[in-house]
């Protein structure tokens, strides 16, 4: 099952119009947020990604953007790990954990 971490907070951007359809996104992406349809890569569901950046990393025309280790889900993953609150320093923004 993949996990929701927050809904419309990810800073995942994607570029339709700059990908090549070499599949990279996702061989590489561990909750599945990308499929292709019709040689192009497509989101299944934004809220899936859980910022790691491999995505963008594999991505060689550019067509993929994230902000690792940044914003709500790395505040999550974060806290999980160290056995504390989750904290992104987003206090106040909608959808905020």
């Amino acid at each position: 099952m993949k996990q929701l971490y927050l809904e419309n907070v990810v800073s995942l951007e994607y570029f339709p119009e700059k990908c090549n359809g070499c599949r990279m996104c996702t061989i590489v992406c561990p909750h599945g947020v990308f499929e292709m349809l019709d040689k192009r890569a497509v989101i299944v569901n934004r809220d899936f990604c859980m910022e790691c950046g491999a995505c963008a990393l594999n991505c060689a025309s550019g067509a993929i953007t994230v902000k690792s280790g940044v914003g709500c889900a790395a505040g999550i993953i974060n806290g999980i790990l160290r056995g504390t609150e989750p904290t992104c320093d987003c206090s106040g923004s909608p959808g905020c954990c």
